[in-house]
């Protein structure tokens, strides 16, 4: 019994080992292009965009093979082949009078043929078939790149949600950590007989509220971070850690910009703009195609065929004869046919069926045209938007440096009064609260321009991902 014990009480206290080392694996630690590379990889509206990539290729393999002759070949064996028929036969020379007698006729036949047909003239529809395919193809790379610029700015942005969370999370601890060295000061006071009760109550109840902004705060970071794993797609148990961003490149950003030269070099790089364009042409060229079934159709064939018999026998009047024929691959060889063929082929009347596509086809050309222009028009409107915001951004950094210059010296001062007696709670508490408000302000500003500075290359065309859909390392 003391060996069981023994042995149970080893497996009890080896047991915890492995879940202690399975709940403290290190975090994981990222940089920006990492979660944009780990995010490309693994986002689903990329996966769409590059099949439909891999799809308009194929489509455009088959344009090219329309202007290939289209090849045929057809084979059949017949191994058993009976037909019964009547046949008139005179029963003697000279004679008028005939008579209809009853035949059996049994076979076994061979034949193969080949066809090659080339169009030489349809209306040109091949042609702007290719042309649309061309540029259907086209469209979708930039459509492609264009759901990778998306991706990665979507990223980017929830990155500095997680370090901006991560900053309103370290002031929150740093403002609980001092309202409650205040206190113990505030404690202190009150036993020598220099602070009230109710300024104890009131600096107990300030250590809550700022106790209350921590969790507040780290349930918010815990939120964003989640979001972000969401946009990796990676595993949800995966504990990640953030680097900071290169504080020195925003601090060398400018707020001067150049908006006609920006807004005009936005048109010639926005991906999606230049894939509606593709779309739109590819549009105009579905319209001449559907306009070519109106002309004629001219078609060039070549056509070889042989045939064989392997067996064949006639059965009249109770006689069977069998018919002799030379073996199957000599009559093959021997009896190969060809022909050459021009045809011409006009459709006069379709019931106006060929109308009708092509005035399916022009309201289509006329949609892609105008999906075109407001898709133009949406861009250079979120550009001044998108400049103005950036703009403004420095402004926000400026006036929240200034305010937070002078909440320090308040709260020093304040605090200094309220330490000799001088200023009530209630003051200490409105130049606190300011205090972390300037803090918490400031920080949103820094990670507002870092934030406007990526949606401004967004909306100009400008980013990470280069003009093949791929992500370039800086």
């Amino acid at each position: 019994m003391m060996n069981k014990s023994v042995f149970t009480l080893l497996i009890l206290l080896f047991l915890p080992v492995p879940t202690l080392h399975a709940q403290s694996r290190p975090a994981r630690t990222l940089s920006l292009p990492e979660c944009i590379s780990i995010a490309l990889d693994n986002a689903y509206p990329v996966k769409k965009a590059e099949d439909a990539r891999h799809l308009s290729g194929v489509d455009l393999l088959r344009s090219y093979g329309n202007f290939l002759p289209k090849l045929t070949s057809t084979a059949s064996y017949t191994p058993r082949s009976v037909s019964r028929s009547y046949t008139t036969y005179a029963l003697s020379s000279g004679s008028s009078s005939t008579d209809a007698f009853r035949t059996r006729t049994e076979s076994s036949t061979v034949d193969a043929s080949v066809t090659a047909t080339l169009n030489l003239f349809n209306g040109l529809s091949d042609y702007a078939a290719l042309q649309a395919a061309l540029d259907r193809k086209k469209a979708a790379g930039f459509t492609l790149q264009r759901a990778k610029e998306t991706i990665a700015y979507d990223v980017t942005q929830h990155y500095y949600q997680v370090l901006l969370d991560r900053e309103l999370l370290d002031i929150a601890r740093e403002n609980l950590k001092s309202a409650k060295d205040l206190l113990t000061l505030t404690d202190r006071q009150f036993s020598i007989g220099l602070k009230s009760i109710t300024d104890l109550y009131q600096q107990q109840a300030e250590v809550s509220n700022g106790n209350l902004g921590v969790i507040n705060a780290e349930n918010q970071l815990r939120r964003s971070s989640l979001e972000l794993v969401r946009r990796l797609r990676i595993d949800p148990a995966t504990e990640i850690a953030l680097e900071p961003v290169d504080t020195a490149a925003i601090a060398k950003l400018s707020p001067e910009l150049d908006i006609a030269a920006l807004s005009a070099a936005s048109l010639q790089r926005r991906a999606d703009l230049r894939a509606q364009r593709l779309e739109s042409d590819a549009a105009r060229q579905d319209v001449r195609r559907g306009a070519g079934s109106r002309l004629p159709r001219l078609d060039l064939g070549f056509s070889v065929s042989s045939g064989a018999i392997d067996s064949y026998q006639t059965t009249m009047l109770g006689q069977t004869i069998d018919y002799i024929y030379p073996p199957v691959g000599t009559q093959l060889k021997n009896g190969i046919d060809h022909a050459i063929s021009l045809n011409l082929s006009w459709t006069i009347f379709d019931g106006f069926a060929t109308r009708y596509n092509v005035e399916t086809a022009k309201v289509a050309r006329r949609n892609k045209q105008l999906d075109y222009e407001e898709l133009k028009e949406g861009i250079e409107i979120d550009l001044k938007q998108v400049t103005g915001d950036y703009q403004a951004a420095f402004t926000r950094i400026a006036a929240a440096r200034q305010s937070l210059k002078a909440s320090e010296s308040a709260a020093q001062g304040i605090t200094r009064k309220y330490n000799l007696g001088a200023s009530n709670f209630v003051e200490l508490s409105s130049a606190r609260a300011a205090l972390f408000n300037a803090r918490s302000t400031l920080t949103q500003a820094f990670y507002n321009l870092a934030l406007q500075k990526a949606l401004l290359d967004y909306t100009s065309g400008v980013g990470d991902i280069d003009e093949n859909g791929n992500a370039s390392s800086h």
